[in-house]
């Protein structure tokens, strides 16, 4: 996310920044604290979270902490549906997005998508969960987190030649991100879908970081 946080204020009008001078920010990774604009009280605000939902009780069997879900797809599933509402909604400011691209001997590497060269500004549709207890990690114990993740769907033609699973629902008009945050799901939901064939371009290959 290698925009300013006035920058993502400034677009999406928020109105106030929890976020302090956080710097930019070249990788971010599961389990770690970002950014994400979400709503208190009406107001929009930028605030940080942890990537990560909390997981389904089957997957937790047999374990005793709890790193979460990077990401939501099966919106039907009970164990979202109590998240789905506006209060719950979030937008997840990015640049530019990694998924794993297998070479010719078998090895993989990061290929960095973004909208264009010059990686502007967009959202995913983020899902966040405020003050959540667990055990994240053993040697952290129990510990109390705002927690977010986002929403995946089929891939587009670019991201599909290289991950055909799924991508992130990305947003990037400012009717998207109004309709996320405040509509019904019948309305909403129908977000959930890819961006247009050639809306997306690979602008790295490699590396843990974009930038």
């Amino acid at each position: 996310m290698n925009k300013t946080r006035e920058e993502v204020r400034s677009l999406v009008k928020a109105l106030r920044d929890l976020t302090a001078n956080q710097p930019l920010m070249p990788a971010i990774y599961p389990d770690y604290e970002a950014p994400i604009v979400r709503l208190e009280i009406g107001e929009r605000i930028i605030a940080n979270a942890r990537w990560g939902l909390p997981s389904p009780a089957f997957a937790l069997q047999g374990r005793n902490s709890d790193s979460g879900i990077a990401n939501v797809r099966n919106t039907a599933s009970a164990h979202w549906k109590r998240w789905l509402g506006p209060a719950n909604r979030c937008l997840v400011p990015f640049t530019s997005f990694a998924e794993p691209e297998t070479l010719p001997d078998g090895k993989k590497q990061n290929a960095w998508f973004a909208l264009d060269e010059s990686r502007p500004l967009a959202f995913f549709a983020g899902v966040w969960v405020p003050q959540w207890k667990s055990v994240r990690k053993v040697k952290e114990g129990e510990t109390v987190n705002d927690l977010y993740a986002f929403l995946t769907c089929e891939p587009n033609a670019e991201v599909g030649a290289i991950h055909p699973k799924a991508m992130p629902v990305i947003l990037t008009k400012q009717d998207e991100w109004e309709t996320w945050l405040s509509a019904d799901w019948s309305t909403a939901g129908k977000l959930q879908r890819p961006l247009p064939d050639k809306s997306l371009k690979v602008v790295a290959r490699g590396g843990k970081s974009d930038g």
